[in-house]
């Protein structure tokens, strides 16, 4: 269930920062929307670079075999 929960956390932040960017390149909010979209959307790409970074950790550790970390590139489309 957590799983589902960080995958949706992170979809729903990567939508909501999509749609400040758009905001932003319409050019119809004022300065201070748009300093405060900037700032929001700020934050929502570090929380997007904190959930990559903790899959990649994860697939890290899945990864490891006999004490040794064996990397090998990720194929989303390579059946499991």
């Amino acid at each position: 269930m957590a799983r589902k929960k960080a995958a949706l956390d992170f979809e729903q932040s990567l939508a909501d920062l999509q749609t400040l960017v758009e905001r932003l390149e319409n050019g119809e909010l004022s300065l201070e929307d748009s300093l405060a979209a900037f700032e929001q959307g700020i934050g929502l790409t570090r929380d997007c670079q904190a959930a990559l970074a903790q899959a990649e950790l994860k697939v890290q550790v899945l990864l490891e075999r006999d004490g040794e970390l064996a990397e090998e590139p990720f194929d989303a489309d390579q059946p499991e």
